[in-house]
């Protein structure tokens, strides 16, 4: 494996790590999935990004951003879209907002990528209800996080019976530390995929989550089609180590998450570790508190990082640090601004 050298540099060498990634994306990206045709997209593996919710500064839906963003998704390689969930703001979404929204999203992406559709809801009956959306405009997969402050189990195996049963399409049931979500056992979300027919996904998020990714591919078997990664991508390596299916990262540096996703997937160890660290200034800071938009808005992606329901702003500090650390990760980045 080549090593980085004092003459060839270190931007030069990330360059030529990134060149992988480039002809990945642009393969998946010549070969597009027909639109409606789950079945030939399943077992979803790779790289499932979210895109973020753009809001214009006044706070209002921004759709010709949102519609660059796809794009940009698309463009940078990924192997499926999430949205609208955690990372996209999904809470601060009236649910007319998520119906338009979801549609533009699947009719934007045209078939090139598997959609899955975030039908998070404070109940069984609105949850189905955004399942059966999702199933009528065409997606290829739901995720949902149980109701916020609900522990019964009976409950939310309901709740997961009914958004199932509504969507009649592949369930990713995400599980997630409070307050914004409720840790399940291994041993019910291993039986919620025995036990209901389209329940076949876990997105794995709580701590520690690399473990349970190891117990709940050892005790479901064949009942569970794969799990997936959260939190940003930061414990995708070991996560891979373990037999993870995927990753779903907050989509502003999707094209270096794939960059590593393809590396893991070439059992390319030397390389996957160099992108990883160098992605991981920005996983140390994202932790503080910058936002995915910032990053999106720095490389000409979205027009606004406006949040709802945020006062964050960063400071002159914060900021110089992120264009510092971009600059640095500029070699692994496969979309460029103006494409």
């Amino acid at each position: 494996m080549m090593k980085p050298s004092d003459d060839m540099g270190r931007r030069g060498f990330l360059g030529t790590i990134a060149g992988t990634a480039a002809v990945a994306g642009a393969q998946a990206q010549s070969q597009p999935a027909e639109a409606g045709s789950s079945k030939k997209k399943e077992p979803f593996r790779g790289v499932f990004t979210i895109p973020c919710t753009t809001f214009r500064e006044d706070g209002e839906i921004d759709i010709p951003s949102f519609r660059r963003e796809i794009d940009f998704c698309i463009q940078c390689g990924a192997h499926g879209l999430v949205f609208p969930v955690n990372a996209s703001e999904w809470s601060s979404l009236s649910d007319d907002e998520r119906f338009q929204l979801d549609k533009v999203l699947v009719e934007q992406n045209a078939g090139r990528l598997p959609v899955v559709i975030g039908v998070n809801a404070p109940s069984a009956e609105t949850a189905a209800r955004f399942a059966a959306h999702a199933r009528e405009i065409g997606a290829d997969a739901v995720i949902a996080m149980p109701p916020r402050g609900v522990s019964a189990m009976p409950v939310i195996f309901n709740y997961y019976r009914r958004l199932s049963g509504a969507a009649q399409l592949p369930v990713f049931v995400q599980d997630h530390d409070a307050p914004a979500g409720f840790p399940m056992p291994v041993d019910f979300l291993v039986r919620m995929c025995r036990e209901l027919d389209y329940v076949k996904y876990i997105k794995e998020e709580a701590m520690p989550s690399t473990g349970k990714t190891t117990a709940i591919l050892s005790s479901a078997q064949a009942a569970c089609k794969g799990v997936f990664g959260g939190a940003g991508g930061r414990y995708l390596v070991e996560e891979h180590m373990r037999g993870c299916s995927g990753q779903m990262p907050g989509c502003h540096v999707t094209d270096v998450v794939v960059a590593l996703w393809s590396a893991l997937e070439a059992k390319d160890d030397t390389r996957a570790m160099y992108v990883y660290k160098e992605l991981a200034p920005l996983f140390f800071v994202e932790t503080l508190g910058i936002n995915y938009k910032d990053v999106l808005v720095r490389r000409g992606v979205i027009a606004s990082a406006f949040r709802r329901n945020s006062l964050a702003q960063m400071d002159p500090v914060s900021s110089k640090y992120l264009d510092r650390i971009l600059r640095d990760l500029e070699p692994l980045m496969t979309w460029k601004r103006g494409q």
